[in-house]
């Protein structure tokens, strides 16, 4: 019997060993060649891909069509799975590779009709570049072909990729729409259920839109909120319902020191969206018991990025800088692929273009980077790009005035499953996405709908001749509305709006609900046509107005551009401020003093939330949990550093507090609205918490603190030094949650700042997955706050600072690698420079491997 249970055992060790050597070499089998000659179908002359040591590309190519068909051919080779991903989430089509737990998400995208807009629209989105769409597609098919057995993660999946189409490159332009704006328009129809719930100068109050830290370029600051008097609102005379079971259960801000920030976050009615595109994971049913979506605004951990510029009036030899670093969830491999292109075009000064840049696999393009004669970079603009519209179907029996509706069947094929039918009815304004209870609808309108919402003139850049030109391409560029700040080798600088903003009639109001102009004479309200957008209606700044130019994804401009591109959740204006503050204290620049700025770490913001913890501390008195943080802050340093148990207690304690007066000053909209009650999340909510803590009136501090238990309904009796019981009963939250850990004063920023950068599919493999498919985890000083912006699976996901005509000086950063294969020698390739903002060359270093790419018949 013995020797039989050996044998088993041996057979079945062989049987391991057999089926991992099986599986590695079928995952080699899967690595793209590097050197040599490849045929490649359609190629006019020969071409060359060369990659250096970090795997960045270098194509030279015998015209633009060519140069794109390469271009195809290495993305497909390196990163095939991933642009199959940005493909499928705006067309609603990943359970087609995952099964039903990707269903919620494609249900919730799907809503869109993306791919069925595009296919309508094909010929307009391409324009006159067509055929470099059907090159790059056709080469993006030929590198797949090349590869010995299909991408490791089809193999994984047991699923066969589908060939590239001109239309998917489309969708990856629209993929980036759902990553950088809100699909769901959550936020604005929070705030419109509120209003009405609320008196008036409290939800003024609760929605002010800036602070002391605003810094546009138009504009002054709006400041923090001058708070209102006791004659015009007093919490402690509202109706409430509160509690902490409801406050954890609504509040976007629960649980914010366990949650991993830019990765997966607690649940809340209000943040219940994707992840981010470049994340793209399907949900377990766990996750998505637990809710995914994003952390609160406070933490300002959001996609979006840093852009700033000096001109040539502040370098030594007249050369304009420009520093740019987007700011985006975080995988293994990056969202996007380093390239340097060369290619003959007589569009170009000399008849030659050569852009280096980043580049994102699926697009023909380089989306930010440097053509020698000018830069570009961009940041989200957060301008209001959706507006909703309250309709009456016309149904049988419809009063006048209803709304026709247009029904559409969404097949949605589910792997390993029966397809799934989804009936989405669509409205001259846009699809119905909540039916209401009085029988109307809500139906979306969004600047990603419109035709004209996207086309291929980012590609344009790569031949553009100066500052003027760049400004003309702009004009006819259509691309997710973005801060877009240039420089040329002149040393001109300039700003301007990318992308389309939505033309709404006179009398016609984006930030809150409307009305068909239809509708019944008697109903009230805001009344609004279909609107329109355009692409070549940007306010502007340019040399030699300026010398300095920054955005961080906060309000940029005021007034009527203000009013007409609207706020669709800009940020605080913190980032932009400090950034601003770097850019004034120098009158002389180079490419290392602007990566200094980006990589500035220091805690301005919450510098003065640790000297109130400290003064309120001192007056703690029997209040135990404010004396503890007090006391395990003591190693402030005012950054927010690695080693720092002050910058993690502090940041832990701000949020605690920005929640308790967040849902404190909402309670009486959820006494009113009960389970219809969202809580908004508004990004400027510190310009109203500053002085609320500073002054700390009686009538605006919340119920639950400014009443006694038994009268939280009812006549309010007092209770004793209600702000002192807020402050320690946020510091009890902010120590629990961390303490969690261990004792306090352990527990650093560091330790919960740790990158968490994984491919999509490393929960997939158990206990390999996280040992193979994550970059190292490490401690990365940053946070939202601060110019580093930084969580475990958030950040910049690039950083660039050239200058055009100086490519050879130029600074760049990028995590998680050029290649999306472990095995390969460029997985990870270039993240330790990233993690420890080192720099690094901007452009390709010494070539490594040539592949030389010929037309078939020649080879």
């Amino acid at each position: 019997m013995r020797k039989w249970i050996l044998r088993a055992v041996l057979a079945l060790v062989v049987l391991l060993v057999a089926a991992a050597v099986f599986a590695w070499l079928s995952m080699r089998a899967s690595l793209p060649t590097l050197d040599g000659d490849q045929s490649l179908i359609g190629l006019t002359a020969p071409a060359t891909i060369e990659r250096d040591a970090a795997g960045v590309v270098t194509i030279t190519a015998a015209s633009e069509t060519d140069a794109m068909r390469a271009l195809g051919f290495v993305h497909a080779q390196e990163r095939y799975f991933e642009m199959d991903l940005m493909r499928r989430v705006p067309s609603g089509e990943l359970s087609a590779l995952f099964g039903e737990r990707a269903l919620e998400t494609d249900r919730r995208n799907r809503v869109h009709r993306m791919r069925a807009r595009v296919e309508a629209d094909l010929a307009a989105v391409a324009g006159d570049r067509m055929p470099q769409l059907q090159a790059y597609a056709d080469g993006a098919n030929s590198g797949l072909a090349s590869l010995g057995v299909r991408p490791w993660a089809y193999l994984l999946l047991r699923q066969t990729p589908q060939p590239w189409a001109p239309a998917d490159s489309a969708l990856t332009g629209f993929a980036m729409y759902f990553d950088l704006q809100d699909a769901t328009n959550a936020s604005e129809l929070a705030m419109h259920r509120l209003r009405p719930a609320l008196p008036p100068e409290l939800f003024d109050l609760f929605a002010h839109d800036g602070s002391r830290w605003d810094a546009p370029l138009f504009g002054a600051a709006r400041g923090d909120a001058v708070l209102p008097g006791a004659g015009v609102v007093d919490l402690r005379l509202l109706d409430v319902v509160e509690g902490d079971g409801a406050l954890r259960e609504r509040s976007p801000f629960a649980s914010v020191e366990s949650s991993q920030a830019g990765a997966s976050h607690p649940a809340s009615r209000l943040a219940l969206t994707p992840p981010f595109v470049s994340q793209t994971v399907p949900l377990s049913p766990t996750l998505r018991e637990s809710g995914v979506g994003a952390p609160p605004a406070a933490a300002d951990l959001r996609a979006g990025s840093n852009n700033f510029a000096v001109s040539g009036a502040l370098t030594a030899d007249g050369r304009a800088l420009i520093a740019d670093d987007m700011h985006l969830g975080l995988r293994a491999p990056n969202i996007w692929f380093r390239a340097r292109l060369r290619y003959p075009d007589p569009r170009a000064p000399g008849g030659q273009v050569d852009v280096t840049g980043f580049t994102l696999p699926g697009l023909p393009a380089i989306i930010v980077g440097s053509n020698t004669l000018v830069a570009w970079g961009f940041t989200n603009s957060y301008g209001d790009y959706l507006d909703w519209q309250r309709v009456v179907p016309c149904n049988d029996g419809a009063p006048a005035g209803c709304t026709p509706l247009r029904r559409h069947e969404e097949r949605i094929e589910v792997a390993g499953g029966a397809p799934v039918t989804l009936v989405v009815e669509d409205s001259d304004w846009g699809p119905l996405v909540h039916r209401e209870d009085d029988g109307s609808a809500l139906a979306l309108r969004w600047t990603a709908h419109q035709p004209g919402a996207l086309n291929f003139g980012l590609a344009d850049f790569a031949h553009a001749r100066d500052l003027d030109d760049a400004l003309a391409i702009a004009d006819r560029t259509a691309t997710p509305t973005q801060n877009l700040v240039i420089g040329d080798r002149n040393g001109r600088i300039a700003w301007r709006l990318l992308g389309p903003v939505p033309v709404r009639a006179a009398g016609c109001d984006g930030r809150t609900v409307s009305v068909p102009l239809t509708a019944d004479a008697a109903t009230d309200g805001n009344r609004c046509a279909p609107w329109s957008i355009t692409t070549g209606a940007s306010p502007l700044l340019r040399s030699p107005d300026t010398d300095r130019l920054w955005t961080a994804n906060s309000r940029v401009v005021d007034g009527t551009d203000f009013a007409r591109i609207g706020d669709g959740g800009a940020a605080l204006g913190m980032r932009a401020w400090q950034i601003r503050e770097g850019l004034q204290a120098r009158t002389q620049f180079a490419e290392r003093d602007l990566l200094a700025i980006q990589l500035d770490d220091r805690a301005l913001l919450l510098s003065r939330w640790h000297a109130l913890l400290d003064s309120i501390a001192n007056e703690a008195g029997e209040d135990i949990a404010l004396r503890a943080l007090a006391d395990a802050s003591r190693d402030w340093s005012g950054h927010a550093s690695v080693d720092s148990v002050g910058y993690r207690l502090v940041r832990a304690w701000r949020l605690a507090v920005h929640e308790r007066l967040a849902d404190g000053l909402a309670a009486p909209a959820r006494a009113a609205l009960g389970d219809a009650f969202e809580t908004p999340d508004p990004p400027n909510f510190e310009g109203v918490v500053w002085p609320l803590v500073g002054q700390r009136p009686a009538h605006l501090l919340p119920r639950r603190f400014a009443c006694t238990p038994d009268t939280q309904r009812g006549v309010c009796t007092p209770a004793d030094n209600g702000w002192q019981a807020l402050f320690e009963d946020a510091a009890r939250d902010a120590r629990d949650s961390v303490a969690g850990d261990g004792p306090l004063a352990g527990r650093t920023w560091g330790e919960r700042n740790t990158t968490a950068i994984c491919h999509p599919l490393a929960s997939a493999i158990p206990l390999l997955g996280k040992r193979a498919l994550c970059m190292p985890a490490e401690p990365l000083p940053g946070d939202g706050t601060v110019p580093r912006v930084q969580g475990p699976a958030f950040g910049a996901s690039q950083r660039m600072v050239v200058a055009p005509g100086h490519e050879a000086d130029g600074i760049t950063h990028m995590p998680g690698g050029q290649s999306g294969h472990p095995l390969s020698p460029y997985w990870g390739a270039g993240h330790g420079d990233w993690a420890q903002g080192r720099p690094s060359p901007f452009l390709p270093q010494t070539t490594v491997h040539t592949l030389r790419l010929v037309p078939e018949a020649s080879r």
